[in-house]
């Protein structure tokens, strides 16, 4: 890990927004499969980060050198029967600063605030083959289950997901 790196969670976006939407565009532009597809607007980046802060999102940035270099969303479940859970979602690290643990440190930021809310089950997703499968395997999620063609890419073809869940009680 990174000692310069520290991770902070954002209460408020506004003064993050360029950084945030540039982060976006960047590993969209790169392949990142987050629900986005490339080329990205700079303008739909800033649409996105402008409406996705809500009362059950928790969201944590990594920074280096006061640059945000990575972030990941936790999504409290508001649900009456949801209370125990919470969905990890658009782990993101700018690709000039991968294989240098922020993923991770982000990931267990997460599982820790989680740990705080009570919540004693996460769930997430990724694309089949993409290297964050190795790291959700690693922090001990269990493969649930596996959807083809669930998310599409830039050239039309279609891609399998993974569903991970961790149990943390």
């Amino acid at each position: 890990m990174n000692a310069d790196m520290k991770i902070e969670q954002l209460i408020s976006i506004e003064a993050h927004l360029n950084e945030l939407s540039d982060l976006l565009v960047q590993v969209v532009d790169e392949g990142a499969s987050i629900g986005f597809l490339p080329p990205m607007k700079q303008s739909e980046a800033v649409d996105y980060w402008g409406s996705a802060m809500n009362p059950d999102l928790i969201l944590y940035v990594a920074k280096i050198h006061g640059k945000i270099v990575g972030s990941v969303q936790l999504h409290l479940c508001s649900k009456q029967n949801g209370g125990h859970r919470a969905e990890i979602a658009k782990l993101m690290t700018h690709t000039g600063y991968r294989r240098n643990g922020i993923g991770r440190s982000l990931m267990l930021e997460a599982e820790q605030r989680a740990k705080q809310e009570g919540r004693t089950l996460l769930v997430l997703d990724t694309r089949e083959g993409d290297p964050s499968n190795h790291l959700y395997t690693s922090l001990e999620y269990i493969q649930a289950g596996r959807i083809p063609e669930y998310a599409k890419s830039a050239n039309g073809e279609f891609h399998p997901t993974i569903f991970y869940y961790k149990n943390t009680n």
